[in-house]
């Protein structure tokens, strides 16, 4: 059985065609980008999601789930996550 693989990259651009998929893509931009910024911070401190949730106290699917996008974190949690990983918050408002 031959498999054929179409580069992510390629279908990306394809779907940005689509005005609706578009649309969603920008509203959940910040969502996804303060996700990679968690993993980031926590890959960077040489972490696992196990080991952030000792830290924290909870358990590796609560880390998961924050790093997942989905579910955007409050504030409290960021600042646990960020105090986990050896970082800190840093917050500001900018032009629409």
């Amino acid at each position: 059985v031959e498999v054929m693989t179409i580069p992510f990259r390629k279908l990306k651009d394809e779907w940005m065609k689509d005005p609706a998929f578009r649309a969603e893509y920008e509203r959940l931009k910040p969502e996804f980008a303060l996700a990679l910024a968690l993993i980031k911070a926590r890959t960077k401190a040489g972490m696992t999601q196990a080991d952030v949730a000792k830290k924290m106290r909870t358990t590796q699917s609560v880390i998961a789930r924050i790093e997942s996008g989905r579910n955007p974190p409050n504030l409290k949690t960021l600042e646990r996550y960020a105090n986990a990983v050896g970082r800190r918050i840093e917050l500001k408002l900018v032009a629409a």
